[in-house]
């Protein structure tokens, strides 16, 4: 059921690897095929080892291993891959412990030796006194410098790096066009992150209706009614705890936009808990039919 694509609005509906804490990648990915998912995405993943993937508590993938054993894992549950994450901190300082610029090349390249079309990234929001008084002139020439490099690889291998809802200058619709237009490359586009953009202030059907031809990937996350009060200073959350359908981002409405607009690709559930999980798979699948 997972991989269903439903004319004339082809669209697969997978699942992040992140739903079991202190589990393997393995046991992620056994529990997304037992459940009937047929595509996950690579969630969690950086340079070198990690002490809880070796011991077995940490779902990490390494951007340093050989990324056909990554593949293999993934086929071994008769899962694909949809797209490879590559969430980055765009507008701190660099420095070698912040996600950056080496990293989204690690996972460029492994994407493209593997055939994964989709890596997502985003700038973040900073952490740092430099990050946060930034203007937004300098914010975007923090992100068109950091991916500078990264897209002209992606280019090169046939990869699209998709820039993902999840700061202050991504939940931002006019920012964002901004980016775009400094950055002026054919291998960027855009991953839709539903519940991101709300979070952030953002109208995700006005989104779909100024990006629609950039769009190349779908983040499913609905948002709590208690989260209003946090709306638009929030910038990001890594899943969702309720279903889709039953929070207040509009995911219908969205869903419609899309189809309106003739999105097809893949998309991914980023929602924690079983029951939530499957409800959300079918109210997708319900409002596609």
């Amino acid at each position: 059921m997972g991989n269903n694509l439903t004319p004339p609005f082809m669209m697969t509906i997978g699942c992040f690897a992140l739903i079991h804490p202190f589990s393997p990648l393995d046991r992620q990915l056994r529990q997304i095929a037992d459940w009937g998912f047929h595509f996950a995405d690579v969630t969690d993943n950086g340079d070198g080892a990690t002490l809880g993937t070796e011991f077995g508590f940490s779902a990490v993938a390494s951007l340093d291993a050989n990324p056909h054993d990554i593949r293999r894992q993934f086929e071994a549950h008769g899962l694909g891959i949809s797209s490879w994450c590559a969430h980055a901190n765009l507008l701190d300082p660099s420095a070698p412990w912040r996600f950056g610029t080496p990293q989204i090349l690690k996972a460029i390249k492994a994407a493209a030796l593997i055939g994964v079309k989709h890596v997502i990234t985003t700038e973040g929001e900073p952490s740092t006194s430099f990050g946060h008084a930034l203007t937004d002139e300098e914010k975007i020439f923090s992100i068109r410098e950091k991916l500078f490099e990264p897209l002209r690889l992606a280019e090169d291998l046939g990869v699209k790096l998709l820039l993902e809802p999840h700061g202050p200058v991504t939940d931002n619709i006019a920012l964002v066009e901004r980016v775009l237009d400094a950055c002026d490359s054919p291998a960027l586009g855009l991953n839709l992150d539903t519940g991101n953009l709300w979070l952030g202030g953002g109208d995700p059907v006005a989104f779909v209706q100024k990006f629609a031809s950039r769009i190349e990937h779908v983040h499913w996350k609905d948002m709590p009614e208690e989260m209003i009060a946090v709306r638009g200073t929030k910038f990001g959350c890594g899943m969702a705890t309720i279903p889709l359908g039953e929070g207040v981002v509009g995911i219908a409405e969205i869903v419609n936009a899309l189809k309106t607009a003739g999105f097809k690709g893949h998309t991914t559930l980023e929602i924690a808990g079983e029951a939530a999980v499957l409800a959300s798979r079918d109210f997708l699948i319900n409002h596609l039919s």
